[in-house]
């Protein structure tokens, strides 16, 4: 399994609908509950109606389409971040996983991950 790491600064977001969120940028996760409305956007994308923003995100990407049926691959790389300190927020699409870290832990993180076998 291959990890990569993709461009941009991102944004960790609270808004109060999604009329002003630019559902056309290359990132735009979003989650819905009954308590709230979130988006994760590169910051140069912030919508103007947030709540609440946690800038200083970067992001890597596990390369590939997941078969659902694979077990554990996120615990596996989110356990290892974790037992070197390194804090994420974990963000899936329908065919893959998405990790961030503070622009703090970034390149701790390459690290850690290059020398799991991870990246190159």
């Amino acid at each position: 399994m291959q990890i990569n790491k993709i461009d941009g600064d991102f944004s960790v977001c609270k808004v109060p609908d999604y009329s002003q969120v630019n559902l056309s940028a290359e990132f735009c996760f979003i989650g819905k509950t009954d308590e709230e409305n979130s988006v994760v956007c590169l910051t140069e994308d912030v919508p103007n109606n947030v709540t609440e923003c946690d800038n200083g995100w970067k992001a890597f990407r596990i390369q590939g389409v997941l078969d659902f049926s694979l077990i554990g691959i996120l615990s596996e790389i989110s356990t290892l971040l974790a037992e070197n300190q390194i804090g994420i927020f974990a963000v899936s699409t329908y065919n893959t996983d998405y990790i961030l870290t503070k622009y703090d832990n970034y390149d701790k993180a390459i690290r850690v991950l290059t020398d799991a076998g991870y990246m190159e």
